[in-house]
């Protein structure tokens, strides 16, 4: 079969996630084939740097024949059994140890799930659940962020704050508010209307969770949820003043803090856990993506030993749970790529030397006329795209710049991300220091192009980028 023939039978038939159905029939999809380290190939023999990890995911590369290896001994010894019915099997108890071995020294329970989105609505249940059994069911709320995300079920969208989610998701779960984002670049800088410092700005949206939480009322607000650096919502680091601003508040209160390291854990940022990096002591932890390195599905939920002790103590029967909890071939994948993450010093060569690396090549393209921010912790990047870089005013919605980008740099061999007009990365773990270089050459070269292509359109020729680009 051919492109062609593809994607005909894709539009026939195959509706696909976070998709203008119409738009992509018309333009058919690219079809990916085969990959190999941080590379994927497509259907008309282009080869492409995927400095996204498939989704977030691929830390250890594609290729790994230790995990096709462990994925094939244990089908051939139990393909699939539940852990429902006082039953479990080796791979999902030896994950479980290996997990809270990884964890902070007070996780010591995993509830297991087929997804980040299913660990998210495992944390609204089990956090209900624990203050029920405290004897404080009033305990009701859960404050998110503004612009976050954490999954796209019916409670992964009511826990994100994405606004074009919420438009479509009809009714969402009630008692769930959002607070702003530390969003500096965004909402932060004074030209824009926070008028204040990175630091000052990162103080004033933890005073804005404990804002919330007095409107509510301590007695009604259950926990607070967050990832330590926003993934979907465009790689937005906080600034250093946040995380310690939160937890003096949430140290205040009697609010449980649930950490999404859906994105963030696994090495991403150059430790285990994003909170670790922060120095977070999170109540409950989802899991998921880099878990398995995408290779297959899991996700779960560490559990602290203050939720776990009642659930355990006073909880009597759970009604929760999935199909595939656990699933004993997607358990053994997990393990063997945590054991080779270990075996081969993937999070400290994150931390210590690759992490650094692009910090200090991806910094230079700020340099770029369409560049109003480059920012990267560990693996994970972006750069803001801007029609004037003196004042960091955004281009026309309209104009689409983000969306132009992206599909630019497809054409120049590289998958980068928008989200709307800010471009993320967050390439395999195992990315080597040449192939960092390559990475910012190819941005470069998207940029430059996006650039030209912007130039030679008439409903931004006068902007002030233009005449850098041209000279």
């Amino acid at each position: 079969m051919n492109t062609r023939d593809y994607q005909d039978l894709d539009r026939a038939h195959h509706l696909h996630p976070f998709t203008d159905f119409k738009a992509l029939g018309e333009e058919g999809s690219r079809i990916v084939t085969h990959a190999e380290g941080i590379y994927i190939h497509d259907s008309e023999g282009n080869r492409i740097l995927d400095a996204m990890a498939g989704l977030w995911c691929v830390n250890l590369g594609y290729g790994r024949e230790e995990l096709v290896e462990a994925a094939t001994a244990q089908l051939r010894e139990l393909p699939y059994y539940n852990n429902f019915f006082k039953t479990t099997h080796p791979p999902a108890i030896k994950l479980a140890e290996k997990l809270v071995q990884l964890a902070p020294a007070h996780m010591n329970r995993v509830f297991f799930t087929g997804s980040g989105s299913e660990a998210n609505d495992t944390v609204l249940r089990m956090v209900r659940r624990y203050w029920a059994l405290e004897g404080k069911p009033d305990k009701q709320w859960i404050i998110a962020r503004e612009n976050a995300y954490h999954g796209s079920t019916v409670a992964g969208l009511s826990l994100g704050g994405m606004a074009p989610m919420h438009g479509q998701g009809g009714p969402t779960v009630p008692k769930i508010a959002h607070v702003r984002q530390p969003y500096w670049f965004g909402e932060g800088r004074g030209m824009q209307g926070g008028g204040s410092d990175p630091d000052s700005f990162g103080r004033e949206c933890a005073a804005a969770l404990e804002a919330e939480i007095l409107a509510l009322g301590e007695e009604n607000v259950a926990a607070f949820i967050a990832e330590p650096v926003q993934g979907a919502g465009g790689a937005i680091i906080p600034p250093a003043s946040y995380w310690p601003a939160v937890k003096e508040v949430l140290a205040r209160y009697d609010i449980l803090l649930v950490v999404d390291e859906v994105i963030c854990g696994f090495g991403r940022l150059g430790e285990w856990f994003g909170s670790v990096h922060y120095d977070l002591k999170p109540d409950l932890m989802p899991i998921a993506k880099g878990l398995s390195s995408g290779y297959l599905p899991i996700g779960g939920v560490l559990v602290g030993d203050r939720v776990a002790e009642t659930l355990i103590e006073e909880g009597g029967e759970f009604f929760h749970g999935f199909t595939y909890s656990g699933h004993p071939v997607c358990a053994a994948v997990a393990l063997k790529n945590l054991e080779l993450m270990q075996a081969e010093g993937i999070v400290e060569r994150v931390r210590d030397d690759v992490g650094p690396y692009l910090a200090e090549r991806w910094a230079t393209l700020a340099e770029h006329p369409l560049v109003g921010e480059a920012r990267s912790l560990g693996l994970i990047g972006a750069l803001e795209l801007v029609g004037d870089k003196a004042t960091g005013a955004r281009f026309p919605k309209s104009l689409g710049v983000g969306t132009l980008c992206r599909d630019i740099c497809f054409e120049t061999g590289l998958v980068m991300r928008s989200v709307g007009d800010t471009m993320i990365i967050s390439p395999p773990l195992v990315i080597r220091r040449a192939e960092v270089d390559e990475l910012v050459r190819l941005a470069r070269q998207a940029l430059d192009e996006t650039a030209r292509r912007l130039a030679a359109g008439s409903a931004v020729d006068d902007r002030p980028y233009l005449e850098e680009t041209r000279s």
